[in-house]
């Protein structure tokens, strides 16, 4: 089977390939922002009533962009002609999106109207879809423009399957995170169909807070919490930053501090969402999982953050592709669906639970503490007794 797959590389450029990569963002960012305000200038002359033409498709903005960019960029040669198509087709992405949510035609948030990119801010990325684009050898890589950049971990992995006639390179795309260099090519892949290891099995999976997740077998998944674990060394970077004085070299280094943490923190959530996700995937024939609506889960302030950390759609986002490659099923509870509420040994289901009503493990093996009476015969929640303390008899 064919499947597109990503196959990402750290990179590690000269100073001089650093900043042609450089030069290449900022030219993307230029495309965007001067269509942007083309777009902008053309909708303001429609409401005054003049009869012009509104770039709002890819094909009309790279037709505008031909036939000033003599005059806006004159120095549009130094990069390749991707750089400058790759914020052009953002922009153009960015209009559709705000339309079709404005027309009620896009699920999820209503998207707002696109705004101008700022040196700095949001992600650094440039997207190659045409020219030299290809893996050298198994520590090098080609680039449009740009050339042979040298990689930081070997390129094997893709190097053999393109070798093999398997992989073929569609895009590749550069992107500047938390200091370094990255570059991802988007492959078609041909796949042989996979086999789990125990293909008669079914389990069921909890995603949680407490343990990243729990499966029906036992087995409990534990949550690095990286962004908790850092918590402390953000605050600290974040009033170094604000103490220090702005563009000033120390001011910049405690950016570059803070993205190095947050990229850290990020690589710890995906290195664990990847494991479990990859250990599902290639044991059990059936996979489980809830369809939690995570968006409406977020707007508790009590759990906002623990939620953010452990992000649980994204272990539901991987095992939609990851059991299609290797042959399992996965099958996705209802959002209603009473999990939580419901006791794992008598089914009982408990209409109303709050936070901190239900102990800890108790769906997991098999206590019920719906309908669970005191001495005094007052119907309250089970809780467990503290550790160490006698039971009055």
């Amino acid at each position: 089977m064919k499947v597109l797959q990503a196959y990402r590389f750290a990179l590690d450029p000269t100073p001089r390939q650093e900043r042609a990569l450089a030069s290449h963002v900022g030219a993307r960012r230029f495309a965007f922002n001067w269509g942007l305000a083309l777009v902008k200038e053309r909708l303001e002359a429609r409401t005054r009533g003049e009869d012009v033409e509104v770039p709002w498709t890819l094909p009309a903005l790279r037709r505008e962009w031909n036939r000033q960019k003599h005059v806006v960029a004159p120095w549009w040669r130094e990069n390749s002609k991707e750089a400058y198509s790759s914020g052009l087709d953002g922009l153009a992405r960015a209009l559709q999106s705000w339309s079709k949510s404005r027309k009620g035609e896009r699920k999820g948030r209503r998207v707002g109207f696109p705004r101008f990119r700022k040196k700095g801010r949001g992600r650094e990325s440039v997207r190659f879809t045409t020219g030299a684009i290809r893996v050298d050898d198994k520590s090098h890589v080609v680039l449009p423009r740009i050339g042979r950049v040298k990689t930081h971990e070997p390129t094997t992995a893709l190097l053999r399957r393109i070798e093999a006639g398997t992989a073929r390179i569609l895009s590749a795309t550069v992107a500047r995170e938390g200091g370094r260099w990255f570059v991802s090519f988007t492959c078609e892949v041909e796949r042989q169909p996979g086999r789990p290891r125990f293909p008669w099995r079914v389990v069921g999976v909890d995603a949680g807070v407490r343990h990243l997740a729990v499966l029906s077998t036992g087995t409990v998944w534990p949550n690095p919490r990286p962004l908790e674990k850092a918590l402390r060394k953000i605050s600290r970077w974040n009033r170094a930053l604000a103490r220090r004085q702005k563009g000033s070299r120390r001011w910049q280094q405690a950016r570059r501090q803070l993205a190095r943490l947050y990229a850290r923190v990020r690589n710890i959530r995906q290195d664990a969402l990847h494991k479990l996700t990859h250990h599902l995937a290639t044991t059990y024939g059936v996979v489980v999982v809830e369809n939690l609506h995570v968006a409406g889960m977020l707007k508790n302030r009590r759990l906002a953050r623990v939620l953010a950390d452990a992000a649980l759609a994204e272990i539901r986002r991987q095992l939609q592709y990851k059991c299609g490659w290797y042959g399992s099923w996965l099958v996705e509870a209802s959002t209603f669906y009473p999990s939580s509420k419901r006791c794992s040994r008598c089914g009982a289901v408990k209409e109303r639970l709050i936070l901190g009503s239900a102990p800890t493990g108790a769906r997991h093996v098999g206590w019920c503490w719906t309908g669970m009476r005191t001495p005094r015969g007052i119907s309250r929640p089970w809780r467990p007794p503290s550790p160490g303390v006698a039971r009055r008899r």
